[in-house]
């Protein structure tokens, strides 16, 4: 087992149990009641305890030891810098449409890591293939029950399954499913859909095999998510694949929309949802609100347009004032996949007397895509269409083009790099709230 360093913290919650202590950043947890913690997971269960023996190491090293009396359950008030203290599990497959191998040479390292690891899925709704478990790990997940991971399934034939994965324990899919199964234990699934591979008669199998798990009062198989394969221009030349067409994407939602008829007279739930990128390659309206139930696949795309306009209607009709004091000119970048879907948007900004937003949406020259989501647009693509454009008063750019926590863009742009180049502001904006706020205050600072 990789060894197990101690958890370094990185904030310590003002007012709570940790910052009464006297816990600083830089100090670092090193095992509690006598057991180094893996992980977030171990953290969180062996500080459920009401009394508990830290040993800490501050930041010149030295050891403390520190006893703790708090309710069942409290937390201590700690964030850390990693969610792993044992190191990431790594990915053993080859899948041929695998975003980290669609990158470009020579980033920085961390780019490169391909993660496969269940604590990860389990703590963030990350994705795993499941093919890279030890007996050990199977049981953690059983003794602590881990539930609901986040399986990438693509394909529930052993053949088709290994072909895509590129390991021939993808095959056993079906067998692990029963395995969750039997611990009623849950996971949500994703099937990535690359045509001429695990599309039709493939993917109605699939679909069907999976919904069988979905099944009794703690269904296996709690949802699954339909998401067409993405190219970039950087991926490997003998890959096999082939990018998801107009055509392809209408016989897909036919299929699926078939399909998911069928399994809502079964199941009283859609079970499968196809993510929203579909309808935008076809060309397609959204489905209602109502088809999505409860978005239990809303970080795979799948809804995330239909909420946000809802919520942005909710919050508009709160927020937005008839008229703002000082004019204001602003440029809301966005992918050109939901152009047409965010016009309603930019219309209801625009009736705000004073307010000016004009829509850019972009392609990803980067990736090589001539429709791109939002989130895969990046600096170099901000850069090669907007310069010498007047912008306003600032960019409103969406979070989601940004790494997490950082203000950099996937191709290692930094905003500051970027809003120097185009000679303006741009402002991060994350969610309806914060993109209406920044649109009617009166100041504009980065």
């Amino acid at each position: 087992m990789t060894n197990i360093r101690p958890a370094k913290i990185t904030k310590v919650i003002p007012d709570s149990i940790a910052a009464e202590i006297g816990f600083e950043v830089g100090d670092a947890i090193a095992a509690i009641n006598g057991t180094r913690p893996r992980d977030l997971i171990d953290y969180k269960f062996l500080c459920s305890d009401e009394f508990l023996e830290l040993e800490v190491l501050d930041a010149s090293g030295k050891t403390h030891y520190i006893e703790i009396e708090k309710d069942y359950d409290e937390d201590l008030g700690l964030e850390f810098a990693t969610a792993l203290f044992d190191g990431l599990i790594q990915c053993n497959n080859r899948c041929p449409f695998c975003f980290i191998d669609q990158q470009p040479p020579g980033k920085r390292s961390s780019l490169y890591l391909k993660d496969d690891d269940y604590r990860l899925s389990f703590l963030y709704g990350s994705y795993l293939t499941l093919t890279n478990l030890p007996e050990r790990e199977w049981q953690r997940i059983e003794q602590m029950r881990l539930s609901p991971l986040y399986v990438s399934v693509h394909a529930t034939e052993a053949d088709v399954r290994i072909r895509l994965l590129k390991n021939p324990r993808a095959g056993q899919i079906l067998e692990q499913l029963r395995w969750f199964q039997e611990r009623r234990l849950q996971i949500h699934a994703q099937v990535v859909v690359c045509p001429g591979i695990n599309d039709g008669k493939h993917l109605e199998q699939t679909l069907r095999d999976l919904t069988s798990f979905h099944t009794g009062d703690v269904p296996t198989v709690a949802s699954v998510a339909v998401v067409p394969v993405g190219l970039t221009r950087f991926r490997p030349e003998e890959d096999e694949l082939v990018p998801v067409t107009r055509e392809k994407a209408q016989e897909v939602i036919a299929q699926v929309q078939l399909l998911t008829k069928e399994f809502r007279q079964k199941f009283s739930s859609n079970v499968a949802w196809l993510a929203d990128e579909w309808f935008l390659i076809a060309g397609e309206d959204l489905p209602s609100e109502a088809e999505y139930e409860e978005y239990p696949q809303i970080d795979n795309g799948v809804g995330s347009i239909r909420l946000f306009l809802k919520q942005f209607a909710q919050t508009a009709t709160e927020l937005l004032p008839a008229k703002i004091d000082k004019p204001k000119k602003l440029t809301w970048v966005v992918g050109n996949a939901v152009e047409k879907a965010f016009q309603p948007i930019v219309k209801r900004l625009n009736t705000v007397a004073g307010l000016e937003v004009k829509m850019q949406a972009l392609a990803s020259d980067y990736w090589g895509q001539a429709i791109s989501v939002t989130g895969l647009i990046t600096g170099h693509d901000l850069l090669l269409n907007l310069q010498g454009q007047d912008l306003g008063e600032g960019i409103l750019l969406p979070n989601v083009m940004l790494k997490h926590g950082e203000l950099v863009f996937l191709d290692d742009m930094s905003v500051a790099e970027v809003a120097q180049k185009l000679h303006t502001k741009i402002l991060p904006v994350a969610g309806v709230e914060e993109l209406i706020n920044t649109c009617i205050t009166d100041s504009v600072s980065v």
